[in-house]
Protein backbone atom coordinates (compact mmCIF):
# COMPACT_ATOMS: atom_id res chain seq x y z
CA UNK A 1 0.00 0.00 0.00
CA UNK A 2 1.22 3.48 -0.85
CA UNK A 3 -0.01 6.22 1.47
CA UNK A 4 0.42 9.96 1.87
CA UNK A 5 -2.61 11.14 3.86
CA UNK A 6 -1.91 13.34 6.91
CA UNK A 7 -1.94 11.66 10.31
CA UNK A 8 -1.47 12.87 13.84
CA UNK A 9 1.98 12.48 15.36
CA UNK A 10 0.70 9.99 17.92
CA UNK A 11 -0.96 7.68 15.41
CA UNK A 12 0.53 4.33 14.44
CA UNK A 13 -0.81 2.06 11.70
CA UNK A 14 -1.19 -1.60 12.57
CA UNK A 15 0.66 -3.90 10.16
CA UNK A 16 -1.14 -6.47 8.02
CA UNK A 17 -0.62 -10.13 8.74
CA UNK A 18 1.79 -11.86 6.31
CA UNK A 19 0.00 -13.97 3.73
CA UNK A 20 0.87 -17.68 3.51
CA UNK A 21 2.39 -17.17 0.05
CA UNK A 22 5.13 -14.96 1.51
CA UNK A 23 5.85 -17.43 4.31
CA UNK A 24 6.24 -20.31 1.83
CA UNK A 25 8.03 -18.38 -0.92
CA UNK A 26 11.57 -19.43 0.07
CA UNK A 27 10.75 -22.93 1.29
CA UNK A 28 11.41 -24.70 -2.00
CA UNK A 29 9.83 -25.31 -5.41
CA UNK A 30 6.09 -25.08 -5.87
CA UNK A 31 3.75 -25.53 -8.81
CA UNK A 32 4.66 -23.59 -11.96
CA UNK A 33 1.43 -21.62 -11.92
CA UNK A 34 1.92 -20.57 -8.32
CA UNK A 35 5.52 -19.54 -8.98
CA UNK A 36 4.37 -17.49 -11.96
CA UNK A 37 1.86 -15.57 -9.84
CA UNK A 38 4.54 -15.00 -7.22
CA UNK A 39 6.78 -13.41 -9.87
CA UNK A 40 3.93 -11.10 -10.88
CA UNK A 41 3.36 -10.19 -7.23
CA UNK A 42 7.02 -9.30 -6.81
CA UNK A 43 7.03 -7.27 -10.03
CA UNK A 44 3.99 -5.35 -8.84
CA UNK A 45 5.72 -4.53 -5.56
CA UNK A 46 8.67 -3.15 -7.49
CA UNK A 47 6.43 -1.05 -9.72
CA UNK A 48 4.55 0.35 -6.72
CA UNK A 49 7.83 1.29 -5.09
CA UNK A 50 9.14 2.98 -8.24
CA UNK A 51 5.92 4.95 -8.68
CA UNK A 52 5.80 6.11 -5.07
CA UNK A 53 9.47 7.00 -4.62
CA UNK A 54 10.60 8.23 -8.04
CA UNK A 55 10.52 11.92 -7.09
CA UNK A 56 11.46 11.85 -3.40
CA UNK A 57 15.25 12.10 -3.70
CA UNK A 58 18.04 12.67 -3.29
CA UNK A 59 17.80 10.62 -0.11
CA UNK A 60 20.01 9.46 2.71
CA UNK A 61 18.88 6.18 4.27
CA UNK A 62 19.13 5.79 8.04
CA UNK A 63 19.19 2.22 9.32
CA UNK A 64 18.63 1.24 12.95
CA UNK A 65 16.66 -0.77 15.47
CA UNK A 66 12.91 -0.50 15.92
CA UNK A 67 13.31 -1.34 19.62
CA UNK A 68 14.77 1.85 21.12
CA UNK A 69 12.14 3.98 22.95
CA UNK A 70 11.90 7.75 22.76
CA UNK A 71 13.78 8.06 26.06
CA UNK A 72 16.89 6.24 24.81
CA UNK A 73 20.03 8.28 23.92
CA UNK A 74 20.25 6.52 20.54
CA UNK A 75 16.74 7.78 19.71
CA UNK A 76 17.83 11.36 20.38
CA UNK A 77 21.00 10.82 18.36
CA UNK A 78 19.00 9.58 15.37
CA UNK A 79 16.64 12.53 15.74
CA UNK A 80 19.59 14.91 15.47
CA UNK A 81 20.84 13.01 12.43
CA UNK A 82 17.48 13.35 10.69
CA UNK A 83 17.37 17.08 11.37
CA UNK A 84 20.88 17.67 10.07
CA UNK A 85 20.25 15.67 6.91
CA UNK A 86 17.09 17.68 6.24
CA UNK A 87 19.00 20.92 6.73
CA UNK A 88 21.48 19.73 4.09
CA UNK A 89 18.58 19.27 1.66
CA UNK A 90 18.27 15.48 1.74
CA UNK A 91 15.07 13.50 2.05
CA UNK A 92 15.45 11.17 5.03
CA UNK A 93 14.51 7.59 4.15
CA UNK A 94 14.07 4.83 6.72
CA UNK A 95 12.33 1.50 7.09
CA UNK A 96 9.30 3.49 8.25
CA UNK A 97 8.93 1.84 11.64
CA UNK A 98 9.43 2.90 15.27
CA UNK A 99 12.64 3.37 17.27
CA UNK A 100 15.63 4.70 15.35
CA UNK A 101 13.57 4.89 12.16
CA UNK A 102 10.93 7.05 13.81
CA UNK A 103 13.58 9.27 15.39
CA UNK A 104 15.32 9.99 12.08
CA UNK A 105 12.02 10.69 10.32
CA UNK A 106 10.93 12.87 13.22
CA UNK A 107 14.11 14.92 13.15
CA UNK A 108 13.68 15.54 9.44
CA UNK A 109 10.07 16.64 9.86
CA UNK A 110 10.86 18.93 12.78
CA UNK A 111 13.59 20.58 10.70
CA UNK A 112 11.14 21.27 7.87
CA UNK A 113 12.50 18.54 5.61
CA UNK A 114 11.01 15.58 3.84
CA UNK A 115 10.62 12.14 5.32
CA UNK A 116 9.76 8.81 3.65
CA UNK A 117 9.54 5.21 4.77
CA UNK A 118 9.74 1.74 3.23
CA UNK A 119 7.70 -0.36 5.61
CA UNK A 120 7.58 -4.15 5.78
CA UNK A 121 4.68 -6.44 6.63
CA UNK A 122 5.56 -8.38 9.79
CA UNK A 123 3.42 -10.33 12.27
CA UNK A 124 4.84 -8.19 15.09
CA UNK A 125 6.94 -5.13 15.93
CA UNK A 126 6.81 -3.12 12.70
CA UNK A 127 4.35 -0.20 12.91
CA UNK A 128 4.43 2.77 10.56
CA UNK A 129 5.69 5.82 12.43
CA UNK A 130 3.82 9.11 12.48
CA UNK A 131 6.48 11.33 10.87
CA UNK A 132 6.29 10.24 7.24
CA UNK A 133 5.30 12.38 4.26
CA UNK A 134 5.04 9.22 2.19
CA UNK A 135 5.42 5.53 2.82
CA UNK A 136 5.17 2.26 0.92
CA UNK A 137 4.46 -1.06 2.61
CA UNK A 138 6.20 -4.10 1.12
CA UNK A 139 5.69 -7.81 1.71
CA UNK A 140 9.08 -8.99 0.44
CA UNK A 141 12.22 -7.96 2.30
CA UNK A 142 14.41 -8.02 -0.79
CA UNK A 143 12.11 -5.59 -2.64
CA UNK A 144 12.18 -3.28 0.35
CA UNK A 145 15.98 -3.38 0.43
CA UNK A 146 16.13 -2.44 -3.24
CA UNK A 147 14.12 0.70 -2.48
CA UNK A 148 16.18 1.61 0.58
CA UNK A 149 19.33 1.54 -1.58
CA UNK A 150 18.08 2.74 -4.97
CA UNK A 151 17.27 6.35 -4.07
CA UNK A 152 20.04 7.12 -1.57
CA UNK A 153 23.42 8.83 -1.87
CA UNK A 154 24.60 7.87 1.62
CA UNK A 155 23.80 5.42 4.41
CA UNK A 156 23.90 6.11 8.14
CA UNK A 157 23.87 2.97 10.26
CA UNK A 158 22.69 3.43 13.83
CA UNK A 159 22.70 0.68 16.50
CA UNK A 160 20.45 -2.19 15.51
CA UNK A 161 19.98 -5.93 15.28
CA UNK A 162 19.96 -8.57 12.55
CA UNK A 163 17.97 -6.41 10.13
CA UNK A 164 20.27 -3.41 10.53
CA UNK A 165 23.39 -5.51 10.07
CA UNK A 166 21.82 -7.17 7.02
CA UNK A 167 21.11 -3.75 5.51
CA UNK A 168 24.63 -2.52 6.31
CA UNK A 169 26.33 -5.44 4.60
CA UNK A 170 23.91 -5.33 1.66
CA UNK A 171 25.08 -1.78 0.98
CA UNK A 172 28.73 -2.67 1.59
CA UNK A 173 28.66 -5.62 -0.82
CA UNK A 174 27.03 -3.51 -3.54
CA UNK A 175 29.69 -0.82 -3.11
CA UNK A 176 32.61 -3.26 -2.83
CA UNK A 177 31.57 -5.10 -6.01
CA UNK A 178 30.86 -1.93 -7.99
CA UNK A 179 27.15 -2.61 -8.35
CA UNK A 180 26.50 0.89 -6.98
CA UNK A 181 28.73 3.94 -6.64
CA UNK A 182 31.02 4.34 -3.63
CA UNK A 183 28.43 6.16 -1.56
CA UNK A 184 29.46 7.10 2.00
CA UNK A 185 28.53 4.65 4.75
CA UNK A 186 28.65 5.90 8.34
CA UNK A 187 28.60 3.71 11.45
CA UNK A 188 27.39 6.03 14.20
CA UNK A 189 27.90 5.17 17.92
CA UNK A 190 31.39 3.81 18.48
CA UNK A 191 30.69 1.92 21.70
CA UNK A 192 27.99 -0.13 20.01
CA UNK A 193 29.85 -0.86 16.78
CA UNK A 194 33.37 -1.44 18.17
CA UNK A 195 33.03 -5.28 18.29
CA UNK A 196 31.94 -5.27 14.64
CA UNK A 197 34.84 -3.03 13.64
CA UNK A 198 37.22 -5.36 15.52
CA UNK A 199 35.81 -8.28 13.55
CA UNK A 200 36.22 -6.40 10.25
CA UNK A 201 39.85 -5.74 11.13
CA UNK A 202 40.27 -9.46 11.78
CA UNK A 203 38.83 -10.11 8.32
CA UNK A 204 41.48 -7.78 6.90
CA UNK A 205 44.17 -9.64 8.87
CA UNK A 206 43.22 -13.04 7.49
CA UNK A 207 42.63 -11.68 4.00
CA UNK A 208 38.90 -12.20 3.48
CA UNK A 209 38.53 -8.48 2.77
CA UNK A 210 41.19 -6.01 1.67
CA UNK A 211 42.60 -3.10 3.68
CA UNK A 212 40.98 -0.67 1.25
CA UNK A 213 37.56 -2.11 2.08
CA UNK A 214 37.80 -0.52 5.52
CA UNK A 215 37.97 2.87 3.80
CA UNK A 216 34.38 2.37 2.67
CA UNK A 217 33.22 3.03 6.26
CA UNK A 218 33.35 6.03 8.56
CA UNK A 219 33.26 4.99 12.20
CA UNK A 220 32.36 7.91 14.48
CA UNK A 221 30.41 9.30 17.43
CA UNK A 222 30.16 12.77 15.91
CA UNK A 223 27.12 13.93 13.98
CA UNK A 224 29.18 16.88 12.71
CA UNK A 225 31.84 14.50 11.35
CA UNK A 226 29.19 12.33 9.74
CA UNK A 227 27.61 15.32 7.99
CA UNK A 228 30.99 16.62 6.80
CA UNK A 229 31.77 13.16 5.41
CA UNK A 230 28.47 13.08 3.52
CA UNK A 231 28.98 16.64 2.28
CA UNK A 232 32.38 15.70 0.83
CA UNK A 233 31.66 12.19 -0.46
CA UNK A 234 28.06 12.60 -1.62
CA UNK A 235 27.09 16.26 -2.16
CA UNK A 236 30.41 17.41 -3.63
CA UNK A 237 31.40 14.14 -5.27
CA UNK A 238 28.14 13.69 -7.13
CA UNK A 239 27.40 17.39 -7.67
CA UNK A 240 24.09 17.31 -5.82
CA UNK A 241 22.05 20.52 -5.98
CA UNK A 242 18.53 21.41 -4.95
CA UNK A 243 16.24 21.49 -7.96
CA UNK A 244 12.55 22.01 -8.58
CA UNK A 245 10.60 18.80 -8.74
CA UNK A 246 10.31 17.44 -12.31
CA UNK A 247 7.02 17.06 -14.11
CA UNK A 248 5.23 13.88 -13.12
CA UNK A 249 3.46 11.46 -15.42
CA UNK A 250 0.09 11.15 -13.75
CA UNK A 251 -1.05 8.52 -16.24
CA UNK A 252 1.52 6.22 -14.60
CA UNK A 253 0.28 7.06 -11.12
CA UNK A 254 3.33 9.17 -10.26
CA UNK A 255 2.98 11.86 -7.60
CA UNK A 256 5.38 14.47 -6.35
CA UNK A 257 5.74 14.18 -2.59
CA UNK A 258 3.65 16.73 -0.71
CA UNK A 259 5.05 18.32 2.41
CA UNK A 260 2.58 18.44 5.30
CA UNK A 261 1.79 21.82 6.76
Amino acid sequence: MTESAPRTTSEHVQPAEPAPEEQYFLEGPRGRQREFWTVLSIAWELIRGFRALHFVGPCVTVFGSARFPETHPYYELARRVGARLAQMGFTVMTGGGPGIMEAANRGAKEAGGRSVGCNIVLPQEQLINAYLDRWVTFRYFFVRKVMLVKYSYAFIVMPGGFGTIDELFEAMVLIQTGKIESFPVVLLAKDYWQPLVDFLEEMVRVGTIGPDDMNLLLFTDSVDEAMSHIEKHAVEKFGLVRRKMPRVTRELGEKVIQRRQ
